[in-house]
């Protein structure tokens, strides 16, 4: 077969998958397509370019979607490959775009492999991390493991997540071909009655009895709360129409992951699920491009969306697609307790694994002034730079008298794309100039003369106050 560009196409590795995946010998399949075994061999190894002839023969014969087989020519592979040989570690090898190209292509068993060997390797490493976090956010010695839960499930999701910079193509693809087929949100509860069944009723808080959304087979009813906003009533359709519907791509998702316990797997599931439901509501695609357009104007995209300010900051997040990378951020969630929620990081943030952030951070001071934008420049001690952008949000509520949660979210991209942003144009704003220092908790913040400290630097010595008392909570040595 020869594209229009006179290019030929070898399918060796997916003819060889086909053949094994239909139990044949190349014996057998050579006698199904009436060829001999040893052009079959040919195919198989790539020394003969696939035909159209040979494809048409094989989609009649085994009842195969031409588009299945042929797949997307590795361009997914090709661009993770692409995305991960980026990293330092890769800096000294000179891979040319085509040996990649050409890998994915043709090695596809290989290019999967090269994939999975890294996204492990990355999530050892953030193991390690967690595990080495105690001894610099806190606790008795470095001698031990100090707390640290290597089982922890919270720990285990974020490191998942973290791994694959929350980014899940696939579940991308699948929730870009439901939209179209349900026009977005407005189909969602056609889509729930004409293909599974299902009359959606939307009853009352004291009848749901504390639960938001829940699926009765029974009945062929999906209940959903009626005190929901918009944004939530869509999310929580969107989200039982994954469960119904993606099960299989959240599943393969999940079979990547390394969980030591039942509960970090059924965190995972969630949080895929969540993925999904977001995916459906701010396709990829569409949202991508939305972003760029608006820059990342989160207000302004949650009004086209459909959305709450917490999912499109949530999702701005996933916006990592290898190949279609747009800005990556981080993204925080605190109560007023300072108490982390949520912690997604797609830009190099070194969050403290245990314990709260720093206090001078603005994402602890937005309370007072609820529903305002709040941008803020940072400066960690190590010279490194970011711009985070605050806001609080409200969960429940939806009646007089019913629960109210109130919680802060920041997201912050590295200072290199904050001109990006279109909260960089306010000239009213603290400028870039004058960042204000923080740290990442105050265990590891070596800068003396903070009035916000709670906690004593690890390695440094009080300095007696005998004759002298210092305007700070500690003080300590500056050297």
């Amino acid at each position: 077969m020869a594209t229009s560009a006179g290019r030929s196409v070898f399918m060796g590795p997916r003819l060889r998958r086909l053949r094994r995946d239909l139990g044949l010998t190349q014996a057998d399949m050579a006698a199904d397509l009436e060829i001999s075994a040893p052009y079959v061999a040919l195919l198989e190894r790539n020394q003969r370019p696939m035909t159209a002839d040979m494809l048409l023969r094989l989609a009649r014969t085994y009842t195969i979607d031409l588009a299945d087989l042929a797949g997307d020519g590795g361009a997914d592979n090709t661009a993770r490959m692409q995305s991960i040989l980026k990293e330092p570690m890769f800096s000294d090898i000179d891979i040319p775009a085509l040996e990649i190209s050409d890998l994915a292509v043709s090695y596809p068993g290989m290019a999967e492999a090269f994939l999975r060997l890294y996204t492990a390797y990355r999530e050892e490493q953030l193991a390690l991390a967690d595990r080495r976090a105690p001894a610099l956010t806190g606790g008795a010695s470095s001698s031990d493991s100090e707390g640290y839960d290597a089982n922890d499930p919270v720990a285990e999701v974020r490191r998942f997540l973290a791994a694959r910079r929350n980014n899940f193509a696939v579940i991308d693809d699948v929730a870009e071909r439901l939209v179209q087929a349900t026009s977005g949100p407005s189909g969602f509860v056609e889509r729930l009655k004409t293909r599974h069944k299902l009359q959606v009723r939307y009853l009352p808080p004291d009848v749901m009895l504390g639960s938001v959304r829940r699926l009765d087979l029974h009945r062929k009813q999906l209940l959903l709360e009626d005190s929901l906003d918009t944004a939530s009533l869509n999310f929580q359709l969107a989200q039982q129409l994954v469960y119904l519907e993606m099960e299989n791509e959240i599943g393969t998702a999940l079979e990547d992951g390394q969980f030591t316990t039942k509960s970090a797997e059924l965190l995972a599931r969630r949080a895929l699920a969540g993925y999904a439901a977001a995916a459906l509501i701010m396709p990829y695609a569409a949202f991508a491009r939305a972003a760029e357009t608006r820059r990342y104007d989160l207000e302004a995209l949650a009004r086209q969306f459909g959305a709450s300010f917490e999912q499109t900051a949530h999702r701005i997040t996933t916006l990592q697609r290898p190949g279609a990378e747009k800005v990556p951020f981080f993204l925080i969630r605190v109560d007023p307790a300072g108490n982390i929620s949520k912690l997604l990081d797609g830009a190099g943030f070194p969050f403290a694994k245990h314990g709260g952030a720093c206090p001078l951070w603005s994402v602890h001071d937005v309370f007072k002034t609820p529903r305002q934008i709040v941008t803020q420049w940072l400066e960690l001690p190590d010279g490194q730079r970011f711009f985070s952008i605050a806001r609080t949000v409200t969960a429940g509520g939806g009646g007089y008298g019913a629960q109210r949660v109130e919680r802060a979210i920041a997201i912050g991209c590295a200072a290199e794309h904050a001109g990006q942003l279109i909260y960089t144009r306010d000239a009213s704003a603290p400028r870039a100039e004058a960042p204000t220092p923080i740290g990442v908790a105050c265990r590891v913040c070596h800068r003396p003369r903070c009035a916000a400290r709670s906690a004593l630097p690890i390695g440094r010595e009080l300095l007696p106050d005998d004759f002298r008392t210092l305007n700070v909570p500690f003080g300590f040595s500056a050297d």
